[in-house]
């Protein structure tokens, strides 16, 4: 069993930085691949970006590549996403996910309750 929960999310003006924190509890962290996803209003949860297990392969969706960095830290059970350049429409609730694979949200195990984004133009 993992547990997730994030934080860091907050209001930012257009073009500012916000860094997501996703704290996981039990000894499986290290196991699993972890993800971001995000949900704006009105819309279905898309894939934002994930890295392996081992912590040396990341994704990111087209629309945040060159913008957005995950991370991991394996001696805090922790998952960072840092977001640069932040833009409109970047404005959603961002999710954190835990499994064999988070590319996609049918792969996830396990989800933190969310984290909203508020970006202003």
């Amino acid at each position: 069993q993992v547990q997730l929960v994030e934080s860091g999310g907050g209001l930012v003006q257009a073009g500012g930085s916000l860094r997501l924190s996703c704290a996981a509890s039990g000894r499986t962290f290290s196991s699993y691949a972890m993800g971001w996803f995000r949900q704006a209003p009105g819309k279905e949860r898309e894939f934002v970006a994930a890295i392996s297990w081992t912590g040396s392969s990341t994704t990111y969706a087209d629309s945040v590549k060159g913008r957005f960095s995950i991370s991991r830290e394996y001696a805090k059970n922790t998952v960072f996403l840092q977001m640069n350049s932040l833009k409109p429409e970047d404005t959603a609730v961002y999710y954190c996910a835990a499994g064999p694979a988070v590319l996609r949200t049918t792969q996830a195990n396990y989800w933190g309750q969310g984290t909203q984004v508020t970006v202003s133009s």
